[in-house]
């Protein structure tokens, strides 16, 4: 199970090319060197396009598996719902079958819905069996770890939250009503309430301007973005120096998702000393406090959500306080020294 001091970690989830939470989460590990910690091997099981495009990935990543197994000690799966979920599960059992230490890593913000709605009863008790084939059980946030206690013997479970690096602190000009949103544009991210309010601060703000950094799920919510005119900008998925650049510039970030595993574009956004807006659900509570560290909309509600972004454009005091303290929340919490130092005591304790 040793090589060179260094643990062998077969980790298997979305190819680190997809546009998606989880593939940002193992990429941030790459960045941060956890690959040179351990002895890590990568197998991406899906891609984006067309469902032949994802099934011929999804055999070729599972054979590849197969002669990657017998190398390695611990396997960890990182597991969302529905049709992750299922995909995984082949993953998990082939493991567990060949006697490796497994670590399943949930991030899956609507796996509550999955399990509780979607699911036969007969189903519900598959999903029970294989999850709790885990020796650790990761999840996001303190709300799913009440969640899965319910499923799976709680000892098992580690809220391990997501984590990025913290990057050097700049001046952040507060009042200029620009507002961020980061991730898929689609209705379950809450782009349809956000486009929805956008008319109404516009009158009160004509200055306002919301950048969506993201690719389009949704065509019809794309041709009510086109429709709201100027005040809105696609600047498609973003990454590196042009994330940051406008994580820097913008004032104010929203999240008004449906539902939420955690967040990491919530954490870039609390790095760089935005005033939040973000919905109380799954993992996001532990990172906002609401008038501390940012504020709550609630999830579908659009009034809630107009309520707290007309707050923070009235008030950019408010605004830099919200800013600085969820800054140094992200520091003392959420950093990836400390992540890392985190998941390496989990490998080693299996």
């Amino acid at each position: 199970m040793m090589k060179d001091n260094r643990l062998k970690v077969l980790m298997v989830g979305p190819d680190r090319s997809v546009h998606g939470g989880i593939s940002g989460v193992v990429n941030n590990y790459y960045d941060a060197g956890l690959d040179r910690l351990v002895d890590l091997c990568y197998i991406g099981t899906m891609v984006e396009g067309s469902k032949p495009r994802k099934l011929v990935q999804a055999a070729a990543a599972y054979f590849r598996f197969l002669c990657k197994l017998p190398g390695y000690g611990i396997v960890h799966v990182n597991m969302a719902s529905d049709s992750s979920y299922y995909r995984k599960s082949f993953f998990v059992r082939t493991a567990k079958f060949f006697g490796k230490k497994v670590v399943i890593h949930q991030h899956g913000g609507d796996f509550q819905g999955f399990y509780e709605n979607e699911l036969s009863h007969r189903g519900r008790q598959s999903v029970k069996r294989v999850l709790s084939m885990g020796d650790a059980f990761l999840v996001l946030g303190h709300a799913w770890k009440d969640f899965f206690g319910t499923i799976i013997d709680g000892d098992k479970i580690t809220v391990l939250p997501d984590a990025i690096r913290i990057p050097a602190w700049e001046e952040k000009n507060y009042g200029v009503h620009k507002i961020l949103f980061l991730g898929r544009l689609c209705r379950a991210k809450g782009i349809g309430e956000l486009l929805g309010v956008m008319p109404e601060l516009k009158k009160s703000y004509p200055d306002v301007h919301l950048y969506l950094g993201g690719i389009w799920e949704d065509k019809e919510l794309q041709k009510e973005a086109v429709c709201l005119g100027d005040c809105v900008t696609d600047l498609g998925w973003l990454t590196g120096e042009d994330k940051t650049r406008y994580l820097k510039e913008c004032d104010i970030f929203v999240m008004p998702s449906y539902f939420e595993g955690q967040s990491v574009s919530v954490l870039e956004a609390m790095a760089y000393g935005c005033g939040i807006v973000a919905s109380k659900t799954g993992g996001i509570p532990d990172m906002i406090i609401e008038g501390e560290t940012g504020l709550f909309a609630m999830p579908k509600d659009k009034q809630t959500l107009k309520d707290a972004l007309f707050e923070l454009l009235a008030k950019p005091q408010l605004c830099k306080v919200l800013g600085a303290n969820a800054r140094r929340k992200a520091e003392a919490e959420f950093s990836m020294d400390r992540n890392l130092e985190h998941l390496l005591g989990i490998y080693e304790g299996l």
